[in-house]
């Protein structure tokens, strides 16, 4: 009971105390232990110490094997430590205890989504030049620089694509960009492919290694240093040119800083990578044409 009144007051230091003081009370009450446990591991969750908390959850599903709250926060446990299999695994003992478990639900689609996400980035990051064996870190490197990706299943059976995946956006595409990779240079950095896409024009230019603490406006001042062939109204300068990429689940627009890095961009709690290639729209400032396309979309700008 006191670690319950330390836990709602958010002190979840003395609540493990608190916990930790009635297990070692040696109670032989096993759905009681069980419960110090769970409660224990909840704690230790809110305080970040994941593994302790795994720990909990593990012993406390030992006593009590149908004891939901342990199983729930055992899933929490493994997708905070990265454990994407092991997630879905309690998460499906779980369900086949309680099939509507709502938390469950939601971490099982959610590890599968990452899991697999963890499978296309070590098929797509190319680490055999210049660090080879460095493959098994791809994960934690873009963990570490908190870049999300976003994961389409290429067909109805869902199978992984060992390129990349055609682009697409109304109705243009590029086939330029297939094969390209996100590589580790010698200093520890990664290079990207990028896709520029110019809707009004319906073309797009294609980068194959954009240093991720390159700025946007140095690639602008490289490509537009001549102004391209499809661009008859000599518009398409770097100083006249607004960047922006698109959160299509929200239908809204954000709003790139040219002075910004690609690294500032894809750490962006909004923009998630699709198919190893991170995407950026360009329009002319003000332009009839951006209006029209913006229309019906929020437009977070800078």
């Amino acid at each position: 009971n006191e670690g319950n009144e330390y836990f709602k007051e958010k002190d979840y230091g003395r609540a493990v105390a608190a916990y930790s003081e009635g297990l070692r009370k040696k109670c032989e009450d096993p759905e009681l232990n069980a419960v110090l446990l769970t409660n224990r591991g909840a704690a230790h969750f809110h305080l970040g110490n994941y593994r302790s908390a795994l720990n909990d959850a593990i012993q406390a599903k030992k006593l009590k094997p149908t004891h939901l709250k342990a199983i729930v926060r055992g899933a929490l446990c493994h997708m905070e430590l990265k454990n994407f299999s092991e997630a879905i695994a309690w998460c499906e003992e779980g369900l086949r205890i309680d099939p509507t478990e709502k938390k469950l639900l939601e971490t099982r689609v959610k590890a599968d989504k990452l899991k697999l996400g963890r499978t296309l980035l070590e098929t797509q990051i190319d680490f055999s030049t210049p660090c080879q064996g460095r493959a098994v870190m791809s994960v934690d490197l873009l963990c570490e620089r908190n870049i999300k990706l976003f994961l389409e299943p290429s067909n109805e059976e869902e199978e992984i694509s060992d390129g990349l995946a055609e682009i697409s956006l109304d109705g243009f595409h590029s086939d330029s960009a297939t094969g390209a990779k996100v590589h580790l240079d010698a200093d520890g950095n990664l290079n990207w492919p990028v896709l520029f896409l110019y809707p009004e024009h319906e073309q797009t230019d294609f980068t194959v290694a954009f240093h991720e603490n390159s700025r946007f406006i140095d690639h602008l001042m490289v490509m537009f240093a001549e102004l391209p062939p499809w661009d008859l109204e000599r518009k398409y300068l770097p100083s006249n040119l607004e960047l922006y990429f698109e959160d299509e689940e929200r239908e809204e627009m954000y709003e790139v800083h040219p002075e910004h890095t690609l690294l500032q961009v894809l750490q962006h709690e909004r923009y998630f990578v699709k198919a190893g290639t991170p995407t950026v729209l360009v329009f002319v400032k003000r332009s009839p044409f951006s209006k029209k396309y913006f229309s019906g979309k929020k437009v977070h700008r800078l």
